[in-house]
């Protein structure tokens, strides 16, 4: 299955009704300024840790700055066998304009 590009509405709604792996795809200094409440940083290692896991069908949430990058990502999931795989629209931008980040401390 082909990824989805999903709203902020459709992602909240993911968030509360199961347990996807979310993924930053953002740099690691904006990660660690803030990111989505446990989203782990997207690194070049991880995609191929998480396919080991064998949990392909797993929700996973991917966002970036905007949505652009993230969409990219999530076809690179979406090719490694990962059956639900979503690209927040609009980003961490948009995520920050509805007032939900969640600031990391480190």
């Amino acid at each position: 299955m082909a990824p989805l590009q999903i709203t902020i509405g459709e992602a909240e709604k993911l968030l509360d009704e199961e347990t996807p792996v979310v993924l930053d795809a953002r740099d690691a200094p904006s990660y660690r300024a803030g990111h989505i409440d446990g989203a782990m940083l997207l690194h070049d290692d991880l995609l191929e840790a998480l396919v080991k896991r064998r949990e392909l069908h797993r929700p996973v949430l991917i966002y970036c700055y905007r949505g652009n990058v993230s969409m990219d990502k999530a076809r690179l999931f979406s090719a490694a066998g990962f059956v639900r795989v979503y690209s927040l629209a609009g980003g961490y931008v948009a995520w920050m304009k509805r007032g939900d980040a969640t600031s990391a401390t480190t």
